[in-house]
C-alpha cells in the first residue's frame, strides 16, 4: 500500500526571528537552500489519474487552494504608488476570479493537453504549482532573504519581509511567482524606489503541515492524482509507476531537482509542445537547466541589500520611536 505521510514542522519561530533581523537590517544567512532528503517531503502528481475535475465548475485542488488562502492578501493601498524608473504595476486585485492561470490570488491551475498520438487524440490534464526545487535559485538570490528552501521540502516566500523585486520569478526556469503591488513592507520603506508589492506563490500549505495536515490541493483531489510522503517513497512510487505505464518522469533532474514529481504516460517533450509559455502559464521543458545566480546578471541585484537593510531598520525605528510617543 502507498503510505502518504503528514510532517508536523515549526516555522513561526523561525520567521519571527528572520523578520526580526531583517527590520534591523541585518542580512540573514541564506540556510537550508539544499533539500535534506531524510525527512524531507514530495509530492506525486500522476497524470494518468488527473481528469482536470471535467464535471466541477473549476478543478478540486484548484478550489481547495482558493479556499485555503482567500484572505492571505491584505487590502490593497489605493492608489497604488508608481515604481520608478519602470512604470509596471501589477494589480490583480480587481481579477481575483481568473483561475486558468498562475496569479497572486491563484496558487495552482490545470492545463488542458491535447497530444496526437498516431492520428489518436489523447487529452492529459496538468496541474501547475510551484515546484519546490532542491536547490532554488529564487531563495538564493533574493536580495531581501524573504525566500527560503526549507528542510521538509517547501519553498517559501515571508510576504511580511517580500519588497516585491521580482527577482524571484526572473530565475526561476518556469516564472511561478506572481506579484501583487500596493501591499507590503516597500509602502512604509520606499514606495516609489524599492519593491513593488509582494510575491505570491505556493508554499505546499505549510502552515497546514505544521498542523499535521495534508496540503489542500492534496486533500482536495477526488482521484488522489496527487500524493504526499518523504522523498524517498515518493521517489520509490514515482519510479514503480512510470514502469508499469512504460512512462516518463518530471523533476527529478528539471532544475537541479525538484520536491515535485510529475509521472505521466505521454513524454513530457509532447506535454510542452501544447504549452506556449506566457506570464502565469509555465512550460514544461524536459532537462531544464538551473539558472546559477553568480553567473545571472540578476545576481548583482543581491548588492542592493544592505540599502534595504538600512531602511527597514530606519523604519523600525521610527515606528518604535511613534509606539513610544504613544504610550508616554
Amino acid at each position: 500500500m502507498e503510505k502518504v505521510v503528514r510532517s508536523n514542522l515549526s516555522r513561526r519561530s523561525f520567521l519571527g526571528i528572520l523578520a526580526g533581523t531583517a527590520t534591523l537590517g541585518i542580512t540573514w544567512p541564506r540556510l537550508g537552500h539544499s533539500a535534506h532528503r531524510k525527512g524531507s517531503l514530495a509530492t506525486l502528481i500522476d497524470l494518468s489519474l488527473c481528469d482536470g475535475c471535467a464535471n466541477y465548475r473549476m478543478p478540486a485542488c484548484v478550489h481547495a487552494c482558493r479556499e485555503e488562502n482567500r484572505n492571505r492578501i491584505p487590502p490593497i493601498k489605493e492608489p497604488i504608488p508608481e515604481p520608478w524608473p519602470r512604470k509596471t504595476i501589477e494589480d490583480w486585485s480587481k481579477k481575483r476570479e481568473v483561475f486558468d492561470r498562475l496569479t497572486p490570488y491563484n496558487f495552482i491551475y490545470v492545463h488542458r493537453a491535447e497530444i496526437n498520438m498516431g492520428g489518436e487524440v489523447k487529452t492529459l490534464y496538468v496541474p501547475r504549482r510551484c515546484m519546490h526545487c532542491d536547490n532554488p535559485a529564487c531563495a538564493t538570490i533574493c536580495p531581501f532573504s524573504a525566500n527560503h528552501k526549507f528542510k521538509n521540502g517547501a519553498v517559501v516566500i515571508d510576504e511580511g519581509i517580500c519588497f516585491g523585486g521580482a527577482k524571484c520569478r526572473d530565475v526561476c526556469p518556469w516564472n511561478i511567482p506572481q506579484r501583487q503591488s500596493g501591499v507590503g513592507i516597500y509602502l512604509h520603506v520606499l514606495p516609489s524606489l524599492m519593491g513593488n508589492g509582494v510575491m505570491y506563490k505556493c508554499d505546499l500549505c505549510y502552515e497546514r503541515l505544521q498542523s499535521g495536515r495534508l496540503p489542500a490541493c492534496i486533500e482536495a483531489c477526488p482521484r488522489k492524482a496527487m500524493i504526499i510522503g518523504t522523498r524517498e517513497e515518493i521517489e520509490e512510487i514515482a519510479e514503480r509507476r512510470r514502469r508499469e505505464m512504460n512512462g516518463y518522469i518530471y523533476g527529478k533532474i528539471e532544475n537541479g531537482g525538484t520536491s515535485t514529481l510529475y509521472v505521466s504516460p505521454v513524454s513530457f517533450e509532447l506535454i510542452n509542445g501544447t504549452m506556449k509559455k506566457s506570464p502565469g502559464r509555465p512550460d514544461m521543458v524536459p532537462g531544464v537547466k538551473r539558472r546559477m545566480e553568480m553567473t545571472d546578471p540578476l545576481g548583482k541585484g543581491v548588492l542592493v541589500a544592505p540599502l534595504i537593510g538600512i531602511a527597514a531598520g530606519a523604519w523600525g525605528w521610527w515606528k518604535g520611536r511613534k509606539e513610544e510617543g504613544k504610550n508616554g
